[in-house]
């Protein structure tokens, strides 16, 4: 186990390297596997005559479940170690969607896709980047996060039309297994691989020059560490402002447009496979938004960023109804705009949530507002299919949530009201150990 980090130690090559590379793979696929859902629902619909709702509810479990694991996870793979947390995480997921093709009721979609896949993929969750970071490198810690944070879009662009052109040519349950397949066949090479700290290798973090001994490994129970950071940051006004601003993001994401595009799709008469590449197309712009905002938020006041993010982002969605009866360029637009501001919202609510309560917790407290993120995607999943149900469209649906948008447009203005405009502009780290906690 120790020859491969002699060999990239001989041709200079920090195993940190490796150690990010591996991580993104990771963030990938699970990025795929959490992707699925929304190619789904469709067939589920045709073959099981399961209601929109009730499908949407396993996909409201999920959401809500990887969000919900995150703060845990984040101090249990501290004190017990990342390698086989993650290795463990991985396997569960690729047993969790390998099982899918024996379904044939709802309690059982709502038990693999929401309970196994949800527990399993929100062990490699949104405080991965931060986590992976913080532990190993000192220089580069902004790119790192960045390209993690990437990995997500990434995989959606990757896994989605692949997925969608199984299913159209091979079905739903190919389409599971080969999914399956893919992410159990990554896992041995994970395992191998992944190290807990530089230190297991006899290496300092990269970049790292001080004569500082590393912090060790944290002693204290998880869940009480977990707890301890949340109810200190829940003293903090700005902290609810931020969070409350996260619930919204979630609900305009990855709860109503990753689950119910593709479906909203097929609605108005176009293929899943249209819908997918619509999806993909927006992580494209996704990727290219996230990268220019997280420049933007080394320049320019936060609050400001996350105001125009969410405004136009609302704006979008109340545009999308009408997009689908004008000719293919009207998608194309959605894609293009709403896509710039998928994931451009991280980088300055990071930012400003390490102001807020502290870049020593940063790590933990990323994975808490992941979990109000997670509850906000997993309510509008839910209620996507119900309101899609009560008026046979989505109109409604994309309606509201661009209200809300513009309503969290004008909540994060509100951030660090009182406190002088310089203490905002403060540069600090954002990728702390979580252990610090």
């Amino acid at each position: 186990m120790t020859v491969i980090p002699t060999r990239l130690s001989a041709s200079r090559l920090h195993y940190a390297w490796i150690i990010a590379a591996v991580t993104f793979v990771v963030v990938v696929l699970t990025a795929g596997v959490r992707a699925a859902p929304g190619i789904l629902i469709v067939p589920l619909e045709q073959e099981f005559y399961w209601s929109r709702a009730t499908i949407s509810f396993a996909v409201g479990v999920n959401l809500l479940l990887y969000g919900l694991v995150g703060p845990f996870a984040a101090a249990l793979m501290d004190r017990v170690g990342v390698r086989w947390t993650m290795t463990a995480a991985l396997a569960v997921t690729a047993i969790g969607v390998a099982l899918s093709p024996a379904m044939a009721e709802p309690w059982q979609l709502v038990l693999l896709w929401g309970v196994v896949v949800g527990i399993g993929c929100g062990f490699i969750g949104a405080y991965l980047a931060a986590f992976i970071a913080a532990r190993w490198f000192v220089k580069r810690q902004g790119l790192v996060i960045g390209v993690l944070t990437a990995g997500n879009a990434a995989g959606q662009l990757i896994f989605l039309p692949t997925m969608a052109a199984l299913v159209s040519h091979a079905g739903w349950r190919v389409m599971s297994l080969t999914l399956a397949a893919i992410v159990l066949v990554f896992v041995p090479l994970l395992a191998w691989l992944m190290r807990d700290r530089p230190q297991d290798l006899g290496l300092r973090a990269y970049g790292d020059t001080s004569a500082a001994a590393p912090s060790p490994r944290s002693a204290g129970n998880p869940i009480a560490v977990t707890f301890r950071a949340l109810a200190d940051a829940a003293r903090s006004r700005d902290f609810w402002l931020i969070a409350g601003s996260y619930f919204i993001c979630g609900a305009s994401t990855n709860g109503l447009i990753g689950t119910h595009l593709i479906p909203a799709c097929v609605d108005h008469g176009l293929t899943e496979m249209v819908g997918a590449g619509l999806l993909a197309a927006t992580g494209v712009f996704a990727f290219i938004g996230g990268t220019a905002s997280g420049w933007l938020s080394d320049r320019f006041d936060n609050r400001f960023l996350l105001f125009w993010y969410y405004g136009l982002r609302g704006l979008s969605l109340m545009y999308l109804p009408f997009a689908f009866d004008m000719n293919v360029y009207g998608l194309a637009l959605f894609s293009i705009f709403y896509g710039l501001d998928w994931i451009a919202g991280v980088p300055p609510t990071v930012r400003l949530l390490s102001q807020a309560v502290g870049a020593e917790r940063i790590g933990i407290m990323v994975a808490w507002i992941t979990v109000v993120h997670q509850l906000g995607g997993a309510l509008a999943a839910y209620f996507g299919g119900v309101l899609r149900i009560a008026y046979g469209g989505y109109l409604e649906a994309f309606m509201l949530s661009g209200l809300l948008c513009i309503a969290a447009a004008l909540m994060v203005l509100l951030i660090g009201a009182g406190r002088p405009q310089h203490r905002l502009a403060e540069r600090e780290p954002v990728a702390a150990p979580v252990a610090a906690a």
